[in-house]
């Protein structure tokens, strides 16, 4: 705002954001911004701050677009130990994403949004899940497993589908998306 203010900005450990707004010409603080004050200038004022801390949130923080802790954790594994980040391929389902090797491009791994029901749950809520690769000689076996079901929208015979609920540990999920990205090699 031309240099009229001067915004002391503190962020937390939870990414909870507080503002001070200093007026550089007499030092005061300006608080109306603040409370239900009404007008043209504190409009101003509360829009130039928001913009503000969009612009930190969009520099500084990662977009948290799964919701499990089991999606963070495997997201996390995923960068650490490959390099890789989820891509983001359709606009019109912004909710799902996978994992590609980097030497052949070839998918290993992808998190999807999808309503319990469509993978064989006994609910119409939206669940998180994590499609694998798998060896079709391993078809039966893993599919045989508590937790374990078709691949989604894969072909049946190559991926299969983990509901991201806890259900399978996090050790076994791990193990598996390893498998995925070996058998992604070929």
């Amino acid at each position: 705002m031309d240099g009229e203010f001067h915004l002391h900005i503190r962020i937390d450990q939870q990414g909870n954001a507080d503002t001070d707004l200093i007026e550089n010409g007499t030092g005061d603080e300006y608080i109306l911004y603040k409370t239900n004050a009404a007008g043209t200038f504190v409009g101003d004022v509360r829009t130039a701050i928001g913009e503000v801390l969009s612009d930190i949130a969009a520099s500084c923080y990662e977009p948290s677009v799964f919701k499990t802790d089991q999606a963070g954790l495997l997201t996390e594994y995923v960068r650490n130990t490959y390099g890789d980040e989820l891509e983001f391929l359709w606009t019109k389902f912004p909710d799902n994403a996978i994992w590609r090797r980097k030497d052949n491009d070839k998918w290993y791994g992808a998190i999807l949004t999808v309503i319990g029901k469509k993978i064989g749950l006994a609910t119409d809520r939206v669940v998180e899940i994590i499609d694998l690769r798998m060896a079709k000689e391993q078809k039966e076996e893993i599919l045989s497993l508590d937790g374990y079901y078709p691949g989604w929208h894969m072909n049946k015979n190559s991926w299969y589908t983990i509901v991201l609920d806890g259900s399978v540990r996090d050790d076994e999920l791990i193990r598996r998306l390893d498998e995925s990205y070996m058998l992604a090699e070929k």
